[in-house]
């Protein structure tokens, strides 16, 4: 597995007001959906391409497309879906599928309770969308259930990343032989006791829509 923190001065002052607490929904969202597009450019530097000549009021040029089959943009429901629209502003073409799962918050372990994506995901890039890499155990949870349905290349965009939760998705995704790649605006320093990002930024989902799991 891979992880690229993006380095940027834009990306920085986006996430130091997404982690402030004063900050409300109304602009947590608008800030998120900016957010996401500045690391999509990143996390897209690996995106399929087919070569295409195109004519220009000039002359004949030689350009790229977007392979086939098209990208699968996948957020994990519920926070996911505040990434989504960011997501495609970059990549309009791309497919969308919907993977809902849930931690408990005892043993930390992530189940699926929904699912809305092809039977058959084979020779597809997957990119992954949820706000905070925890514990890890959702994220290698989503990434397993896409590889299980033949996904090969597989793309996960957070806003923040706990070393702990890095490390975590590494080992359990150890025997799985697709390329994994986590983008994310920065790895913060640990995990506190109920498996929460420190300093973070709260319940992502919490902050974006203003309503209790």
């Amino acid at each position: 597995m891979r992880t690229h923190v993006v380095d940027h001065p834009l990306v920085s002052h986006k996430l130091t007001t997404l982690r402030d607490s004063s900050t409300d929904s109304p602009t947590f969202r608008r800030l998120t959906d900016e957010l996401v597009t500045l690391l999509a450019y990143e996390a897209t530097r690996d995106v399929r391409v087919d070569p295409v000549r195109v004519e220009t009021p000039v002359s004949p040029a030689d350009g790229v497309k977007l392979s086939t089959p098209r990208p699968l943009v996948v957020p994990i429901l519920r926070a996911g879906l505040g990434m989504l629209d960011g997501m495609m502003r970059l990549l309009p073409t791309a497919e969308v599928g919907f993977l809902g799962m849930v931690r408990n918050e005892e043993t930390l372990e992530a189940s699926t309770y929904a699912e809305r994506l092809p039977e058959d995901l084979s020779g597809r890039q997957c990119y992954v969308l949820d706000p905070m890499l925890a514990t890890g155990g959702t994220l290698a949870a989503a990434i397993k259930f896409l590889v299980d349905r033949g996904a090969d290349h597989i793309t996960a965009i957070t806003l923040l990343a706990a070393p702990e939760g890095c490390e975590r998705v590494e080992a359990l995704l150890a025997d799985i032989a697709v390329p994994v790649t986590v983008v994310t605006a920065a790895i913060d320093e640990k995990l506190n006791e109920h498996g929460y990002i420190v300093p973070g930024l709260g319940d992502a989902g919490d902050r974006l829509y203003g309503l209790a799991q």
